[in-house]
């Protein structure tokens, strides 16, 4: 087997009892992959326990399953191990209270690019961000590309991975938290846009954009300005754009606690 293959395979758990026992110790899973047909024996309680901790369980063809293992016997079960452990919004928001600051919080609504995830994770700890919300479905986890890409911020920013975004969203604007979303329907630019207060900034996929459903629960749209002949920014690109607008916007003393 090469090299390269064992590097995409790192954050692969296979096999029954390994997973087994990575859920018993409390281990961050993010999701795991069934063989279709295989739900027997020791793999019916090991989805009944990974379901009881929200854990995402997916099907696939055999093949699929010998694609990802290293050892090529998985028993039928793979499961990918996050890097880091993840936290609740409520650790997040406490972080942001203990600092005495308002709260600047980061969504990456579906991004799928781990490099993307990676690079924003870096950016948001350079910034200050007190923590990024990610979905358990259609996003890329915790992985080791996300934390190599992270240059060890994966390490100091926390990261919250909820159910629903949108939800998420309403529980933000409870707590007098602004959400803006980088969008080109938005009416301002990011340099006309008052980031002040409270703010979560919402970064959409590398392909999509903010889903239509979060983009209708932001506050606001804003866009960032294009001029030439190329329409569309990297993901983490437009990210870190969106965050260091929002942190010229403190250093210049708007902020009002």
């Amino acid at each position: 087997m090469s090299k390269e293959k064992n590097i995409l395979n790192t954050d692969i758990i296979e096999g029954r009892n390994p997973i087994a026992e990575a859920l018993k110790s409390g281990r961050e899973i993010d999701k795991i992959i069934v063989a279709k047909g295989e739900r027997n024996g020791s793999i019916i309680k090991i989805i009944s326990d990974a379901k009881k901790k929200g854990i995402v369980i997916q099907e696939a063809d055999r093949a699929k399953l010998d694609s990802l293992s290293n050892t090529k016997n998985h028993q039928g079960i793979v499961a990918y191990a996050a890097a880091a452990q993840y936290v609740s919004l409520e650790d997040i928001l406490q972080s942001a209270n203990d600092k005495g600051e308002q709260p600047f919080i980061v969504i990456a609504d579906e991004i799928t690019d781990p490099h993307n995830l990676g690079s924003l994770l870096r950016t948001a700890n350079a910034a200050g961000v007190h923590g990024i919300i990610i979905p358990k479905r259609r996003s890329v986890g915790l992985n080791s590309v996300v934390a190599k890409t992270s240059a060890g911020a994966v390490e100091f920013t926390p990261v919250a991975k909820v159910s629903n975004i949108a939800n998420t969203i309403d529980k933000l604007k409870k707590e007098n938290i602004w959400v803006v979303g980088a969008d080109m329907d938005g009416e301002n630019t990011i340099y006309t846009h008052d980031f002040s207060g409270g703010v979560a900034i919402v970064v959409g996929s590398e392909g999509e954009g903010i889903s239509r459903i979060v983009k209708e629960k932001c506050d606001f749209l804003v866009k960032i300005p294009m001029f030439g002949e190329i329409t569309s920014l990297n993901a983490s690109v437009a990210g870190a754009l969106m965050i260091y607008e929002v942190v010229r916007n403190r250093c210049n003393g708007r902020e009002k606690q």
